[in-house]
């Protein structure tokens, strides 16, 4: 038995939520062997339902992780545990645990005092007992690495991909009925570099029927602010949006926007390039690993570089037309299926009592250098 941390299934669907649903239910369709368990208060009710989550506990959240979790798995034998979001039980050993990026150590303005002093204290604790460690990037098993001391031969990459659901189906039809529109999804922390777009963006001369469209909202987790766009009718704040709102969104826009200076992966510029809509990001982190020669990039913290590559972009649809079938041929590289294979490997790797240790076929992906 192989049991798996469903404690992401109570929390709203954010990049690190989103890894480890669809994680959990491509190795549901793998595996006989695993048990998938959950605190009461579940938000995701289709996936518990599909991977026929089991109920434990009285806690929430930190205690039913820290406290209940690891008393019902010593009543139970103490199995091999699978945690596939930043955080698991430090109690428990005979677990493999997941660390997507150290952006609180980066990037500390981004985030609240009291959840970087949880992560940098608890996160050495749990890295000083699991079995092996699963991150999203070679970037951040470098940076995890690096930072902590960990073995970097103990971090078995796993990159995300994109759901079905994101396909192209109108973007052409979209263009031509609504107003032409740049889009942005993240949150406003500090590190997701959303002033500096804005004020790209504000920067811009001749297109004023353009707008920039932003999706998402505060997490009470983060600190940072947005710049001031109250006194703009061409900036719109679209808040949280259901999947089939957000692939709309995707599909309609002229381009997508990605100008954060620290990402451990990065979804959403996967998610508009399935969509069919050309990318322009940031050249910092793992960005440039993760889209390839697939984005036109600028310089995040340069406002002159952003405007330009927007303008750009925003008039020259044979450049649009390139960067499309760029990001489709990128998004291939990028499978759920083929990431949860490689979980499933490593849990059958770590498990027997043979140290784990990164091989090609769990650490590389076939990477096309970024154009300059």
């Amino acid at each position: 038995m192989i049991v798996i941390n469903g404690r992401f299934l109570t929390q709203e669907i954010r990049g690190v939520q989103r890894f480890a649903e669809q994680i959990c239910l491509q190795l549901k369709g793998l595996r006989d062997d695993l048990v998938f368990v959950a605190p009461h208060d579940i938000h995701l009710h289709d996936s518990a339902e599909q991977l026929q989550v089991q109920r434990i506990g009285r806690q929430r959240g930190h205690l039913w992780e820290q406290l209940d979790l690891p008393l019902w798995l010593a009543r139970n034998g103490s199995p091999p545990l699978v945690s596939l979001c930043n955080t698991a039980p430090l109690a428990y050993s005979n677990q493999i645990a997941t660390h997507h990026d150290i952006t609180y150590v980066r990037h500390p303005e981004s985030y609240s005092k009291a959840f970087r002093v949880t992560y940098r204290r608890l996160t050495p604790v749990l890295l000083k007992r699991i079995k092996a460690l699963i991150t999203v990037s070679e970037f951040s098993r470098k940076e995890i690495a690096r930072f902590y001391g960990y073995p970097a031969h103990q971090i078995c990459v796993v990159p995300n991909a994109v759901d079905s659901r994101f396909q192209p189906f109108c973007a052409e039809q979209c263009h031509g009925r609504s107003t032409p529109y740049l889009l942005a999804v993240s949150s406003p922390s500090a590190h997701k570099n959303f002033a500096r777009m804005v004020a790209a963006f504000l920067r811009m001369e001749g297109l004023d029927e353009v707008e920039l469209r932003i999706i998402g909202d505060s997490n009470r987790i983060f600190s940072g602010s947005l710049h001031d766009v109250g006194g703009s009718r061409r900036i719109r704040m679209l808040g949280r949006l259901t999947d089939e709102e957000l692939v709309e969104a995707y599909q309609g826009a002229t381009a997508f926007v990605f100008p954060s200076v620290y990402e451990g992966f990065g979804i959403p510029p996967l998610e508009a390039q399935a969509c069919g809509c050309p990318v322009i990001a940031a050249r910092a982190a793992s960005i440039p690993e993760v889209l390839g020669d697939s984005a036109l990039y600028f310089d995040p913290l340069d406002v002159r570089d952003i405007a330009g590559c927007m303008k750009r972009v925003l008039q020259d649809e044979s450049l649009r037309n390139d960067l499309r079938r760029r990001g489709k041929a990128n998004v291939a590289r990028f499978c759920w299926i083929s990431s949860a294979r490689q979980v499933s490997r490593l849990i059958d790797q770590a498990f027997t009592g043979v140290p784990y240790i990164g091989d090609s076929d769990l650490q590389q992906l076939p990477f096309s250098p970024p154009e300059s």
